[in-house]
């Protein structure tokens, strides 16, 4: 994995990272205010993320941000600087390009409020600072490819949040039905948010495994990604 230099000025002229070519890293932008720690994530991520610029507060973020437009930005929520609103309002000054850059939180708050606060700025996912350098380099990788990231136990916060309605929304059975005890244990697991080696570890089974029944669910269910699963199993309150 490879760094840039530390990070030039606004007022420099700006040069927008294009991001990964297929198959190459993903560029980017990490905000912490904390050195050290910036220092620890750089080196536990792998060879699918390669961090282009890094910011310690609000207004160098948005600036970073700005000039790079990575396809992702870790960014911690809670940030000095600016008007107090930390990683949500780094978010909130760079909606123009939320199309094309995606920001994940990368926190070590649990709470409730600091997610929801983030997700409802914009941001693609959340991760705890407990999660392990492979485990954030493919959560980087699939933030970047469109989906939604969450640690355990944290999609809950959002689905409560943002649900639809889903509380009236009574479970389709013969939906369920389509599904194998384990599949439907695996699905839940799934939707809300645990990673193919947590699923493996809660129920005892293979990575390969997982993947299998994964495939299964969403075939039988015909969905065509994580965050349609997650979705569709809040809806039918099943989460």
């Amino acid at each position: 994995m490879t760094t840039t230099p530390d990070p030039v000025p606004a007022g420099q002229p700006s040069g927008a990272v294009t991001g990964a070519v297929t198959g190459g890293p993903v560029a980017v932008v990490l905000v912490d205010d904390h050195h050290m720690f910036r220092t620890g994530v750089k080196a536990s991520l792998d060879e699918r993320v390669d961090v282009v610029g890094e910011a310690a507060d609000v207004d160098s973020a948005v600036a970073q941000v700005r000039r790079l437009r990575p396809p992702v930005v870790l960014l911690d929520v809670h940030l000095p600087g600016g008007d107090g609103g930390g990683g949500a309002e780094v978010i909130s000054r760079c909606t123009d390009l939320l199309a094309t850059t995606r920001f994940l939180a990368l926190s070590v708050s649990d709470a409730a409020e600091d997610v929801v606060a983030v997700i409802r700025a914009g941001a693609r996912g959340y991760v705890t600072k407990a999660i392990s350098g492979p485990d954030l380099s493919a959560a980087v990788v699939q933030v970047a490819g469109g989906d939604a990231v969450f640690s355990p136990r944290l999609a809950g916060f959002v689905l409560d949040a943002f649900g639809t309605g889903a509380a009236d929304v009574a479970v389709r059975d013969d939906e369920l039905d389509r599904l194998s005890a384990r599949e439907q244990e695996v699905m839940r697991l799934i939707a809300r948010g645990y990673s193919y080696r947590e699923v493996a570890s809660e129920l005892f089974i293979s990575i390969k495994t997982v993947e299998t029944h994964v495939s299964a669910v969403l075939r039988k269910l015909q969905l065509s990604s994580r965050h349609e699963l997650t979705r569709w199993a809040a809806a039918r309150r099943l989460l």
